[in-house]
């Protein structure tokens, strides 16, 4: 399992923690060590498939459990791969229209609690994490550049077929189906079609990004480092060589931590290249794709940026 999916080990929260519990850990933990009062944030965004409830939006909670003004911008965004690059498109560019000075933009899923146990497609891989993004605007900084796009065709793909306004919650949604593959799952675990899947990101993702070269004048060898969705090894390492950008510059979180959704990307900065990140200029490409079927790129640079220390949810 692990020369295919390449997970080794991934973290599994109890039924009874949130997506926004992890995240709000770590938006407390991000707020203390930068500095950052409550009252400064004027906007919120928390990007998550996992929310608290139907309504009202999650990052309203949010917004009460950590304290920060009632003038604060608060909304959803409710997207899984692609999640973390659409994420810090939406928040940059509202920041930007209205000079709002700082902000969080909080990224995560529980996909554990949608996948069936039995179901060796999908529970090996998922795991569950939440993560924090503090971003600040300034004047005349550095343009991020983005390639997004989605193909609303292949919409069950990847899917939780029951519990929303198609397929509501009654008498036999939660009915375990028996599959001719051998294990069990019902309407409302994660069902995913894997080849289809790979086909459109293997495919997709190496031409998004070598339009946003062509635009931008970029390639491998100006990126310091390319930080792609964990979505699986064989995925990754397919468009990793399409694309041509050598092993050091690509790195992996998905051994230690299995695909954790829209934070994957922030966990893979934390976990793997947290000192090069904050002791320098960087130019990195950010690339996610997957659920909807959607796909998000970004080129930005960084200068020595705080990293906080990864986090284990200790409530």
């Amino acid at each position: 399992m692990l020369k295919t999916i390449g997970v080794d080990s991934k973290r599994k929260v109890q039924a009874s923690v949130t997506c926004s519990d992890l995240c709000y850990q770590s938006a407390e933990a991000l707020l203390k060590a930068m500095e950052w009062a409550p009252e400064e944030i004027e906007i919120l965004i928390y990007v998550s498939q996992t929310r608290d409830f139907l309504l009202p939006c999650t990052a309203i909670v949010l917004q009460d459990r950590l304290k920060l003004p009632k003038s604060c911008i608060a909304f959803d965004v409710p997207l899984g791969c692609s999640g973390y690059p659409y994420g810090i498109s939406v928040i940059a560019g509202m920041m930007s229209a209205a000079k709002i000075k700082k902000g969080l933009l909080l990224c995560g899923d529980t996909s554990t609690l949608t996948v069936s146990p039995e179901d060796k497609k999908t529970f090996p891989l998922f795991g569950d994490a939440g993560s924090a993004t503090a971003l600040e605007y300034v004047e005349d900084s550095g343009e991020i550049v983005f390639s997004t796009g989605s193909d609303g065709s292949g919409y069950d793909a990847i899917m939780v077929p029951g519990g929303g306004s198609k397929e509501p919650l009654e008498d036999g949604t939660h009915e375990i189906e028996k599959k001719r593959l051998g294990y069990r799952k019902g309407r409302t675990h994660l069902h995913m079609d894997g080849s289809r899947v790979f086909e459109f990101s293997i495919n997709t993702v190496p031409e998004s990004i070598n339009e946003l070269f062509s635009r931008t004048g970029h390639s491998p060898e100006t990126i310091d480092f390319f930080l792609m969705h964990q979505a699986n090894l064989i995925m990754n390492e397919t468009i990793r060589k399409k694309l041509k950008f050598p092993l050091e510059k690509v790195p992996y979180s998905l051994k230690n931590f299995g695909n954790t959704s829209s934070a994957s990307i922030p966990l893979t900065m934390v976990s793997q290249i947290k000192d090069e990140l904050s002791s320098q200029e960087r130019s990195l490409l950010m690339s996610g794709f997957g659920v909807g079927l959607s796909w998000a790129s970004l080129i930005l640079k960084t200068d020595s940026i705080f990293i906080h220390d990864l986090i284990e949810y200790d409530g």
